[in-house]
């Protein structure tokens, strides 16, 4: 199960810093030392600067400050890093031992710092939108994007991709050589129904919450689409795209 960041990360406040090699999916240890190598240098200049490329207000130097301590702040679990709707719903501290275990090697989070992280990498908090482009490296999807195909091609094997990113995150990597199956959350209101974010963040979150206590393992769209109502969702199944339709969060 492919997850999107959360824009707001928690820091750590105390810890070992960040150890590259401790990280899931080595193969992105190169990539990964580049895109920190240019975050850094673009933090360690000019604050006002480095806040206009990475998207953020002249109120939010802290930030800036956040990201030029990337090699030496304290680093935590992803899954304490990350938060807002989506891993509120998800609660990974709370669902059962067996549940965890799968979440281990079943979950990974799309970073625009780190390009794949397991829930268990130790991180420490940054700030980088996937759609920013880093001085000296250029964009960072188009980094990701030249790395990312073959190391998880080779984590979904013979299973299913279920592919819960946000379009940002897409950019990173699109699905070729694997079953994948594309979640999408419509609202479904007064017979009209649409895209709405904290909708969408929150089932998607309980979805995954749910497929790890469950302990299903669907290697189809449709098994995984019967998986979901089993659940109790309502789920309509287009070739590899699952629209889980709610009507109350």
């Amino acid at each position: 199960m492919l997850l999107p960041p959360s824009e707001g990360k928690a820091a750590a406040r105390r810890g070992r810093p960040l150890d590259l090699a401790s990280l899931a999916f080595p193969e992105l240890t190169e990539p990964r030392e580049r895109v920190i190598d240019a975050l850094t240098d673009l933090c360690e200049g000019d604050p006002e600067v480095a806040a206009r490329t990475l998207g953020i207000g002249p109120t939010q130097l802290d930030l800036v400050a956040l990201d030029r301590g990337l090699r030496t702040a304290p680093a935590q679990r992803a899954d304490r890093v990350y938060t807002g709707v989506l891993y509120d719903a998800l609660d990974v501290a709370t669902v059962s031992p067996a549940a965890k275990r799968r979440a281990a090697t079943r979950v990974a989070v799309t970073s625009s710092v780190f390009g794949l992280v397991r829930p268990g990498d130790r991180i420490p908090a940054y700030r980088l939108s996937g759609d920013t482009t880093l001085p000296g490296l250029g964009p960072v999807a188009a980094t990701w994007r030249a790395h990312l195909g073959p190391v998880l091609t080779d984590a979904v094997g013979s299973g299913l991709l279920v592919d819960l990113r946000s379009g940002t995150y897409v950019a990173f990597w699109r699905p070729a050589g694997v079953r994948c199956a594309t979640v999408r959350v419509l609202h479904e209101h007064q017979g009209a129904r649409k895209v709405v974010s904290h909708f969408n963040k929150a089932t998607k979150g309980r979805i995954v919450r749910a497929l790890l206590e469950s302990g299903a393992d669907p290697r189809t769209p449709a098994r995984l689409a019967d998986a979901l109502r089993d659940l109790g969702w309502v789920v309509e199944l287009d070739g590899d795209r699952l629209d889980v339709v709610v009507s109350e969060l």
